[in-house]
């Protein structure tokens, strides 16, 4: 265990620079100024010096990259150029809604993928099989910001049944568990978690598809054990490839929630990504970058050290 951690530690610290060095370079190769959208039409020229020395952009880009990434880690991910806060107190509170909205996502998408991936392997080339893979495909291929749309006009602008925007009641920022706050995320979280369902559900039918085609489980059948041991052991073979397919959705949709996001008005780092765009605010943008990517490194990390505890092959590799 002790190994397995040191040696993924060991692989993540290089791609977390990796990352990082990418993060500063492609948003600085994006076109514009990032302080048009401070500086007055009839800015001087001494002016637009000044606010370049304030944030650093009138040095060179290895040195606007070396301090970044020492201030970045210190935990100074710069000031918002749109809104002068601190980059970090409005990514990290925009992260929390976005985590509760992915985690939420992928529960929902785990469960139903994992049932139709094993019913459709338990039944496979059976009209059950059909329908579950029908199913999966329609999941992966509907675009998620239209079906978002969708959604909103059937649920709240027509039964009026469940809120469009916001993460609560009044255009709260400030996600709570209560039956006020869980009635907002319903919408999103259902159309976040249509695509990672059906990418679940199809690997799923294909690995117990394949299990259940090995020799073992016939042995286990002819010594007589039943089909509910029959299933613990085919869930067993396929939890660690499931575990590591949720963990890859659960970090795409922490990083690609910005349509979802934007189109139900959710305050994650989805929304934040949107306005830090359109407002060309480098700061913002880097920040939030950097620390999605960094939550998506080490939950890989994670999810390779609860593959080796499911599989010990896995380790001993």
């Amino acid at each position: 265990m002790i190994r397995t951690l040191v040696h993924r530690v060991g692989y993540a610290i290089p791609i977390m620079f990796g990352v990082a060095l990418l993060c500063f370079m492609l948003v600085h190769l994006a076109p514009g100024d990032p302080l048009v959208s401070i500086l007055p039409a009839d800015a001087s020229a001494d002016l637009q010096k000044q606010i370049m020395q304030l944030y650093g952009f009138d040095r060179s880009y290895p040195e606007q990259f070396a301090s970044w990434l020492w201030r970045a880690l210190h935990g100074d991910l710069g000031t918002s150029i749109a809104s002068g806060r601190p980059v970090a107190t409005e990514v990290f509170n925009a992260v929390g809604n976005t985590l509760i909205l992915a985690c939420v996502a992928t529960m929902i998408g785990f469960f139903f993928g994992c049932l139709f991936g094993f019913v459709a392997g338990y039944f496979r080339n059976s009209i059950i099989d059909r329908v579950a893979s029908l199913l999966s495909v329609i999941g992966v291929s509907v675009p998620h910001y239209w079906l978002g749309m969708v959604m909103v006009i059937i649920f709240s602008s027509q039964l009026m049944w469940l809120p469009p925007t916001g993460a609560g009641p009044g255009g709260s920022a400030d996600w709570a568990l209560d039956w006020a706050h869980i009635r907002h995320i319903i919408l999103p979280a259902i159309t976040m978690s249509v695509i990672p369902m059906g990418i679940i559900a199809r690997t799923v039918r294909a690995l117990v598809a394949e299990t259940l085609s090995q020799e073992f489980v016939v042995g286990l059948r002819a010594r007589g054990l039943t089909d509910f041991g029959v299933f613990c052991h085919v869930v067993k073979n396929c939890a660690p490839t499931a575990l590591a397919v949720m963990g890859l959705q659960l970090g795409y949709l922490l990083g690609g929630s910005i349509l979802i996001e934007t189109v139900f008005s959710w305050p994650g780092t989805g929304f934040l990504l949107n306005t830090a765009i359109f407002q060309r605010d480098l700061p913002l943008l880097q920040g939030t970058i950097l620390v999605l990517a960094m939550f998506f490194v080490l939950l890989n990390l994670v999810v390779d050290v609860l593959q080796s505890q499911f599989d010990p092959r896995i380790e001993r590799g």
